[in-house]
């Protein structure tokens, strides 16, 4: 095998080479990363797509890229082209063309009259209010329906009079005959196909019953020639009606289905249906908002690639389940950037400083690195000149104990430049300090003073050689560690306030008039941030994302 090889192994990876080794799996390794297209995928897809697509490249296999499609009143075209492009941008391309389960609709439809002929299946006509009762519940079994034992030719009927739109929208259902009594709820007889008069995104108005996921997903995995359905745990207990489905129809290939522990990450919310009605009720700006969870908004956001490969390798695959918390995920991205982000000094809330000893025509020219751990990545030019900005969080007129920044009559460093000591604070009318007046030493670029010792070295740029810029400085989205546990409150009680703070009119280094975008940049002694393109194209100057604060601080 390759060097991909060498990494620990997971439990499903090792159930594999076991199968392989005993001769029980023999040719290629096929698997699919099949989402609905009912919304934008999030960071626990994330674990999905790197799971199937990477059982496929570590045994010289492939993965399919399927859309299980059975809801067309749910799922639209722009969900489809987002899926698209975070699988592609996370890194991984599928095997041929992009698959649908409405690629398959003859075959399921043709595989349910199969069922019927067989006696597997009927037309029952409860409604749903019925059928709930009829179920039974998780003590209790339940019991047949009156219309289990219609006539086999009688549902064939009832069920191609369903498709050429003879009943009214949920007037009849086709339901597996399997066992009512089962202690396991999904083999109560479940719905194999419900009507439903609802254009779909693929095949238009051509069909007006849609089959059910538990019908439709093992068909597909079986057309497709799967070997190894590879699911979340919650599909354990769907695993008994995955193989009875291919155990009683003629199907090509008969899947292995293993489930694994879905990714629950703290402090946020997977959930698609409450991802969407944040976005709905306009809590967030949509599903690629920086904010949001989902694969779109941390691209947005400035997370990479390989930062969220990373995750998921640390998190591993196995059964236990648990909580992962959120502070790993920063991790994984601060570990990516600290090496690779070229750095720059922004001032977040500007304090203008007057060299009141410095030439006010002067400029100098001063070189510092683009990268101070990496060489290579060259250097970057900042100006010097007589009027500066700070950033007003780091002066202090009357300074707390161990203060080490600017305050009066004290002396700082700033950045790669020269040693300087505050002498006046200007005032306007109102009392609000507008400006600092202050000496450099000339003689202390790149050397220490003589005499004296500066308070600390903070960040500056050149009033006349910068760049105004927007920051959008996000947090995390909720302010509860579990947001959605308690069933007596809503959700969104626990959206965090902080998570967004807007800084207008912030002053960036000229070399960033025009910001790269292959990667965020650490904004030295702030944080890493990520140029938004849309935004700075709206505003017409740069505006850049907060995607990670340098430490870890939430919460203390």
């Amino acid at each position: 095998m390759s060097a991909e090889s060498k990494k620990a192994h997971n439990f499903i990876e090792n159930l594999i080479e076991d199968a392989i080794a005993k001769g029980d799996h023999t040719g290629q390794v096929v698997t699919r990363f099949p989402p609905e297209p009912n919304g934008y995928l999030h960071v626990g897809h994330a674990k999905s797509i790197c799971l199937n697509f990477g059982i496929a490249q570590r045994f010289g296999g492939i993965c399919n890229l399927r859309f299980d499609d059975t809801n067309p009143e749910k799922e639209n075209q722009e969900y489809i082209d987002a899926i698209k492009r975070d699988v592609e941008w996370l890194g991984y391309t599928w095997n041929g063309d992009v698959r649908y389960a409405s690629d398959y609709f003859d075959a399921l439809y043709y595989f349910a009259e199969e069922l019927i002929m067989r006696d597997k299946a009927y037309v029952c006509a409860l409604s749903a209010e019925e059928m709930t009762e009829y179920r039974g519940t998780l003590t209790e079994p339940g019991k047949n329906s009156p219309y289990r034992e219609r006539p086999t030719d009688e549902s064939l009927r009832l069920f191609r009079d369903m498709r050429e739109g003879k009943f009214d929208d949920g007037e009849l259902v086709l339901r597996a005959k399997i066992d009512m009594a089962s202690p396991n709820m999904n083999m109560r007889d479940p719905i194999l196909y419900r009507i439903r008069y609802a254009e779909h995104h693929q095949t238009g108005d051509r069909w007006c019953i849609y089959p059910m996921y538990d019908f439709t997903h093992p068909i597909s995995d079986a057309m497709e020639g799967i070997t190894h359905s590879l699911c979340t745990l919650e599909f354990e207990d769907h695993r008994p009606l995955y193989e009875w489905v291919l155990e009683n129809i003629t199907a090509p290939c008969e899947p292995r289905q293993i489930e694994f522990a879905r990714l629950n990450l703290n402090y946020t919310i997977t959930s698609k249906r409450k991802l969407k009605r944040l976005v709905d009720e306009h809590v967030v700006e949509g599903w690629d908002d920086p904010r949001m969870p989902t694969i779109s908004g941390m691209r947005r956001r400035g997370y990479t690639p390989e930062s969220l490969r990373t995750f998921c390798d640390m998190i591993g695959v196995n059964k236990a389940g648990g909580v992962v918390d959120m502070g790993m995920l920063e991790f994984a991205i601060r570990e990516d950037l600290n090496t690779r982000a070229p750095r720059a000094m922004c001032v977040m809330r500007p304090l203008k400083v007057t060299l009141t000893n410095y030439p006010a025509d002067k400029t100098e020219t001063l070189e510092l690195p683009v990268h101070p751990q990496n060489p290579d990545m060259g250097q970057r030019e900042v100006t010097w000149s007589q009027t500066l900005y700070i950033d007003r969080e780091d002066f202090a007129e009357e300074p707390p104990r161990k203060w080490k920044r600017l305050a009066p009559d004290k002396a700082v460093r700033l950045r790669g430049g020269y040693v300087m000591t505050c002498k006046e604070v200007v005032r306007d009318a109102s009392g609000e300090i507008i400006e600092l007046r202050c000496e450099y030493d000339p003689a202390t670029l790149g050397v220490n003073p003589e005499g004296y010792k500066p308070n600390g070295v903070i960040h500056w740029v050149s009033a006349s050689h910068s760049v105004e810029c927007d920051i959008n400085q996000y947090d995390r989205l909720f302010s509860e560690e579990f947001p959605d546990s308690d069933r007596e409150a809503d959700f969104l009680d626990h959206v965090n306030p902080e998570s967004l703070v807007v800084l207008r009119g912030a002053r960036v280094e000229q070399n960033l008039a025009d910001p790269m975008t292959e990667l965020p940049y650490q904004f030295e002694r702030e944080g890493y941030f990520f140029c938004d393109q849309e935004l700075t194209a709206q505003a017409g100057k740069p505006v850049f994302n907060r995607t990670v604060t340098l430490r870890d601080s939430w919460g203390k």
